[in-house]
C-alpha cells in the first residue's frame, strides 16, 4: 500500500508538472534535431538547490552524423574554464585546433562540466553518455572532492558512504522526493530563520568542515570517495569500449600561501613548510623547495587543492583499464614553470589556470588523442601549439572579464585580498564591456556584438575577425557567423581560412551568395577543380544579373589546362595560357603565379612580360 500511494503521488506530481526531469540532456529549444545539457541536471547533486550550478548549453545532433568525432568533457570549474567560461576553456582551444587542422572533418566537443561539483556528479553524468555514441570522454576532476556538492566536508554532504549517497541520488530523480526535499529545506530555513547569503562566494557557502587534517579520517574518506567514483566510471565506460582520457591534477605550489595552517611543529604546520620552501627557493635549492611547497599544500587544512593521493589514484586506476589513458597535464605545467615548481606562470590562484595554462591543458589532451590515434595528423597541415596560441580568438573583453572575476573572487574568503585601487583614467571600450559583463548588465553575445560593431567602425578587420571567430566557437550552428568570418578572412587575404569558414557556412545553409564567395576564393587560390561544384550550384541558383555560363566554361577549360601542365611543368605556353585565362577574369594573384613560373624558365619571354604588365596595372 505505501508503494502504491507513492506511485500515485509520483503520477499526480508529474501530471501537474511539479519538479524537474533531471536527465542529463533535453531537446534543444532553439533548433530541432539537437540536444543540449539539461539546466536542471545538477539539482540532483545539491541538497540546497539555491547552490545548484548551470553549465554550458552546447548543442549536438540528436542523431550523430557519419564521420563526426564526438567528445564529451566532464569535470568541475577548471574544466568549464573559470574565470573565462567561454573560449578560454581548454575544450574550446581543442575545438579550434582540431577544426583548423582537419577542416573537412566535423567535431562535436560537448562540455558537461559544472562549478562546485565533484566525482559524484562526474560519475552520474558518465552513466548517461553511452547512448549518445561518444568517441571519447575527457575528464579533469578532483579539486572539489571535499567541498564540492556531496563532498565529505561540504554543506551539501548527506553521507560518507558512496553506496548510500548514490541511493539517495537515485531517489532524487522521483518528483515525490523532490517535494520532500523542498519541504525539508523550507522547514530548515524557517527554523533557523536564515536564508543562504547568495552574496557570499560559492566557495564559502559550500565549505562546512574548514579544517581537515592530513591523513585524518575525513581526509581518507575524501580519497576513498574519489577512488570509488572514478574507478566505477572507468569500469563502466571501458566495458562499453569508450576511450577515457583522465588528466592528473595541477595546483599552485609556490605562489599561494596555505589557507589554514595548524600551529604545531614543523612536520604538521603548512605555514612553516611553506616558509621553509620559500627560503630554499631563495637560496637556489629548488629540489628542497619543490618538496616543501608540495608538503605545505598537503598540510593545508582548508582542502581546496587536491592532495597528491588523488594523482596516485588516477595512476592506479588507469593501469587496470586498457581504454583509459592518463593525460599528464602536470608534466606540461611543470615544464613551463620556473624550476618545475607550479605557480603564477600557469595558474591564477589555487587551482584555476590562466589563459596560457588552459592552452597547455588543451595541448596535453590533444597530444593524448594523437597518441591513441583518435586523430591522425599525417597528411594534414597541423596547427602547432605556437600557432594555436597566436590565433586562438580570445578577445580583450574575455581576458579582462577573467581578470575582473578573479579580483572579485580574491577579495572574498578565503583569499581576503583587497581590491586594487581603480585607476583614474577613461576606460577603453573593451574595459567597459568587460565590466558590464562582470556585473551581469550584458550577455556575452551582446558584448561580442557591440565589440564587433566597434571594430568595424574603427576599420579594424583583424580584430573584427577575432570577435566573429569567437562567436562561431560559441554558436557553431550559425551559418551567418561563418559567412561573416569567411568574408573578413578574404578581406585580409587569408584565403585558406576564408575557405574553411565559407565551406562551413555553405554546409549549414546552401545559398547563391555563399557558393559565389566560395568559387571566387577557390579561383584566387588557383584551385579551379574545387571551385567548380560551387560554381555549378551558383549557376543553377543564379540570383544575380551576371551570366555564369561563360565562367563555368572557362573553369572547366582551366582544369584541363592544369592537368596538362601538371604533366609538363616546363611548358611556358601552358603556363602563359593559365595566366592569361586568370587575367581574363581579373584574377591577378593566380595569374602572377604562372607568369612567375614562365619567367623562371625564360626570363625574356615576351608573352609573360606583357602579361606581367597587365598584372601590375590590375594591382594598382
Amino acid at each position: 500500500m505505501p508503494f502504491l500511494l507513492l506511485a500515485l503521488l509520483e503520477g499526480v506530481l508529474r501530471l501537474f508538472n511539479y519538479g524537474h526531469d533531471l536527465h542529463l540532456f533535453v531537446d534543444d529549444p532553439q533548433q530541432s534535431g539537437f540536444l543540449v545539457m539539461n539546466q536542471h541536471a545538477s539539482e540532483k547533486y545539491f541538497t540546497e538547490t539555491d547552490n545548484a550550478t548551470i553549465g554550458n548549453f552546447e548543442p549536438f545532433h540528436k542523431h550523430k552524423p557519419d564521420g563526426t568525432l564526438r567528445i564529451f568533457v566532464l569535470g568541475e570549474s577548471t574544466t568549464i574554464g573559470y574565470p573565462y567560461m567561454h573560449n578560454g576553456s581548454f575544450h574550446r582551444w581543442l575545438q579550434y585546433r582540431l577544426t583548423h587542422t582537419f577542416p573537412d572533418k566535423e567535431f562535436e566537443i560537448i562540455n558537461l562540466a559544472l562549478t562546485a561539483v565533484n566525482s559524484y556528479t562526474v560519475f552520474g553524468f558518465a552513466q548517461e553518455l553511452a547512448a549518445y555514441q561518444p568517441d571519447a570522454v575527457l575528464i579533469y576532476t578532483g579539486h572539489n572532492e571535499y567541498y564540492g556538492a556531496l563532498g565529505v566536508g561540504s554543506t551539501n554532504s548527506i553521507a560518507r558512504n558512496p553506496s548510500l549517497v548514490r541511493f539517495v541520488l537515485k531517489l532524487r530523480e522521483f518528483r515525490f522526493m523532490q517535494l520532500i526535499g523542498h519541504a525539508l529545506a523550507g522547514i530548515r530555513k524557517a527554523l533557523s530563520g536564515q536564508q543562504p547569503d547568495l552574496r557570499e562566494n560559492l566557495m564559502k557557502r559550500m565549505a562546512a568542515d574548514q579544517q581537515i587534517p592530513y591523513q585524518s579520517e575525513v581526509y581518507q574518506q575524501g580519497i576513498e570517495q574519489y577512488k570509488t567514483n572514478l574507478n566505477d566510471l572507468c569500469q563502466l565506460l571501458s566495458n562499453q569500449k569508450i576511450p577515457v582520457f583522465i588528466s592528473n591534477l595541477v595546483s599552485n605550489e609556490k605562489d599561494l600561501k596555505p589557507f589554514i595552517s595548524a600551529s604545531e611543529n614543523l612536520a604538521n604546520s603548512a605555514q612553516q613548510q611553506y616558509q621553509l620552501a620559500s627560503q630554499a627557493y631563495k637560496t637556489g635549492d629548488f629540489t628542497t623547495a619543490k618538496k616543501a611547497y608540495v608538503q605545505a599544500k598537503e598540510l593545508d587544512l582548508l582542502r581546496f587543492r587536491a592532495p597528491e593521493a588523488m594523482n596516485q589514484v588516477i595512476r592506479e586506476i588507469a593501469t587496470h583499464y586498457p581504454d583509459v589513458t592518463i593525460v599528464d597535464t602536470k608534466a606540461y605545467f611543470e615544464k613551463q614553470s620556473a624550476h618545475g615548481i607550479l605557480g603564477k606562470e600557469t595558474l591564477l590562484e589555487h587551482v584555476h589556470p590562466n589563459l596560457f595554462g588552459y592552452a597547455l591543458l588543451s595541448d596535453a589532451f590533444y597530444e593524448a588523442l594523437k597518441k591513441r590515434k583518435l586523430i591522425a595528423t599525417e597528411g594534414s597541415q597541423e596547427m602547432s601549439f605556437a600557432q594555436l596560441r597566436q590565433q586562438m580568438p580570445i578577445t580583450a573583453v574575455d581576458s579582462l572579464q577573467g581578470a575582473y572575476e578573479m579580483m572579485i573572487l580574491k577579495e572574498g574568503w578565503p583569499f581576503n585580498e583587497p581590491m586594487p585601487p581603480e585607476e583614474n583614467r577613461p576606460k577603453t571600450v573593451e574595459e567597459q564591456l568587460a565590466g558590464a559583463l562582470v556585473v551581469r548588465q550584458l550577455s556575452w553575445r551582446d558584448a561580442m556584438n557591440q565589440l564587433a560593431a566597434y571594430y568595424a567602425k574603427e576599420k579594424n578587420p583583424l580584430k573584427a575577425l577575432q570577435v566573429t571567430e569567437a562567436l562561431s566557437l560559441e554558436y557553431p550552428n550559425d551559418p551567418t557567423l561563418y559567412a561573416q568570418a569567411g568574408k573578413l578572412c578574404a578581406t585580409l587575404n587569408q584565403n585558406d581560412q576564408a575557405v574553411l569558414y565559407l565551406k562551413k557556412a555553405f554546409q549549414l545553409e546552401n545559398t547563391f551568395e555563399k557558393a559565389q564567395q566560395l568559387f571566387i576564393t577557390f579561383l584566387k587560390l588557383d584551385r579551379p577543380e574545387e571551385a567548380l561544384p560551387y560554381l555549378r550550384y551558383a549557376s543553377a541558383n543564379n540570383t544575380s544579373t551576371f551570366n555564369l555560363n561563360e565562367l563555368q566554361t572557362f573553369v572547366e577549360q582551366l582544369i584541363e589546362l592544369k592537368k596538362q601542365y601538371a604533366k609538363d611543368t616546363n611548358n611556358v605556353i601552358l603556363s602563359n595560357q593559365l595566366a592569361a585565362g586568370y587575367l581574363k577574369f581579373a584574377n591577378a594573384s593566380a595569374a602572377a603565379k604562372y607568369v612567375k613560373k614562365t619567367l623562371q624558365q625564360d626570363s625574356h619571354n615576351a608573352d609573360a612580360l606583357q602579361l606581367n604588365k597587365q598584372i601590375q596595372a590590375l594591382s594598382k
